[in-house]
């Protein structure tokens, strides 16, 4: 067995009937050179290799009077006729009817009572293709873990023996066993807790003395004040979802040509489109936005469960009218984020998630839900994770695309998730169905802004095609 640690625990609790807290992992395969596709034979063909993931066979067992944290249990065998399930794109079956169906299954909640994911077959693609959909609850895995998992599975012979296995020795699932195991946890933690409480005073000394050495920065917002803009209400039970790919030697031959990171030009990008749709949507794009930027903590390529990440909260320049003005804020943006996180102490925020009481944070998070009209940290979400880095086939079928989003969260109705693939830099973005009138107007913008970076920094030429992926579909 196995506790949940303070952010897994979080991502559970903060799980409402309208912020469903599961991530996507979407696989697109060309079964052209492999004489078609069967359900059956893939049924066959996947069986063993989820088997041997122990992570998709982990379920959670409350503790008696919600004392503490749940723990994992490893069941014996997956059920597949439940988690692996048939689905069908609609008619003409591109990108914009498979984006149709992987909001539809956004938009539910995985159960509680079973192993926390759902696997869904996608058929119907134009051009002999098929799209795996993997929903996976957060709690189970973030979004390095759940990389680690995607790439193991599409490699060519799948894992090499059982994966993922507890090191914590097992316990008795009896009541006595489950209190006495919480009991020494609730004593390590308050052992702890002086320890925490310098370390946190520390470093929130050393995050405000250097902001004064800094100075002002008036064009990067404020830490704690996002402003009020269209992402920003109480968040719908509906989803939806769009995608665009991007070749990822263009993202690179332009963040080289400027001096800056991926995530900078990640961070770039969604502050352009951010401001188109602003100016769409609230007519004004007057003040910087924040994003909430997930930074892993354990970057191994072993790791396929758990969550071990925390928050930067960098400035979006949405003000701003010059492309380069604002990949240049984009930096220093994020290099003040991460400067900040490192003077707080990078463990500092999960060691606190610890502490969270399982019988009061459930209710206050589905209250918290209820009437978050505004964000209150953070406007939305980005996130940008490396993924697999070789090209995957499954008997001899080929993943052309991988596409991944996680979760949107209380007050903010979007989204933005960037996976590298290979040569293709993945856009996804994940709404409630108030944000916007179609997803698909952000990647659009976002594709838009990288062109007008590419443009104003004086690249020529085409950009290069995604010759493996689906034909982009433009927002109607």
């Amino acid at each position: 067995m196995k506790r949940l640690n303070g952010v897994d625990a979080l991502m559970l609790y903060t799980e409402t009937p309208e912020i469903h807290m599961h991530t996507l992992k979407i696989g697109v395969l060309d079964v052209s050179d492999v004489g078609g596709y069967d359900f059956d034979l893939f049924r066959a063909v996947a069986f063993p290799r989820l088997q041997a993931m122990a992570p998709l066979r982990y379920q959670l067992v409350d503790i008696p009077m919600k004392l503490h944290h749940p723990m994992w249990v490893l069941n014996d065998h997956i059920d597949f006729d439940y988690h692996v399930r048939q689905a069908r794109v609609p008619a003409p079956g591109g990108r914009r009817e498979l984006d149709q169906l992987i909001g539809e299954i956004a938009s539910t909640p995985l159960d509680r009572n079973r192993p926390l994911w759902e696997m869904y077959v996608a058929e119907g693609l134009a051009d002999d293709r098929i799209a795996i959909i993997h929903k996976v609850h957060h709690v189970l895995a973030d979004g390095l873990a759940s990389a680690n998992q995607m790439a193991m599975a599409i490699s060519a012979d799948g894992p090499t023996g059982v994966v993922g296995m507890f090191e914590e020795p097992d316990i008795a699932r009896t009541s006595p066993a489950l209190l006495r195991a919480a009991a020494r946890d609730h004593v390590g933690l308050i052992r702890k807790l002086p320890r925490l409480v310098n370390e946190t005073a520390t470093g929130v000394s050393r995050v405000r003395r250097r902001s004064k050495e800094r100075g002002e920065q008036p064009d990067l917002a404020k830490n704690f004040a996002p402003p009020d803009c269209f992402i920003n209400h109480k968040v719908t039970a509906g989803r939806r979802f769009a995608t665009a790919p991007l070749a990822l030697a263009d993202v690179k031959e332009t963040g080289k040509h400027l001096g800056v990171t991926i995530n900078d030009m990640v961070l770039a990008m969604a502050a352009g489109a951010l401001r188109k749709l602003l100016l769409r949507y609230d007519g004004k794009a007057d003040a910087p936005l924040i994003a909430g930027v997930p930074i892993s903590t354990n970057p191994s390529r072993e790791r396929l469960a758990g969550n071990e990440f925390t928050y930067m909260t960098p400035s979006l320049a949405v003000h701003i009218e010059d492309p380069l003005e604002r990949v240049r804020l984009a930096s220093a943006a994020s290099g003040i984020a991460k400067e900040n996180n490192q003077l707080l102490g990078p463990m500092l925020l999960p060691a606190w998630m610890s502490y969270l009481p399982p019988s009061l944070a459930p209710s206050f998070f589905r209250a918290q839900a209820r009437r978050l009209e505004s964000a209150s940290v953070f406007n939305l979400t980005i996130s940008n994770v490396p993924g697999p880095r070789e090209r995957g086939t499954i008997e001899g079928a080929t993943v052309s695309e991988i596409y991944s989003v996680g979760p949107v969260v209380s007050g903010s109705g979007m989204n933005i998730t960037v996976w590298s693939y290979v040569d293709q830099l993945a856009i996804s973005v994940l709404t409630d169905d108030r944000t916007l009138d179609d997803p698909h107007e952000a990647t659009d913008a976002m594709l838009e802004a990288f062109n007008e970076i590419r443009t104003a920094a004086g690249i020529t030429g085409e950009l290069r095609p995604v010759g493996s992926a689906l034909p982009v579909a433009a927002a109607t």
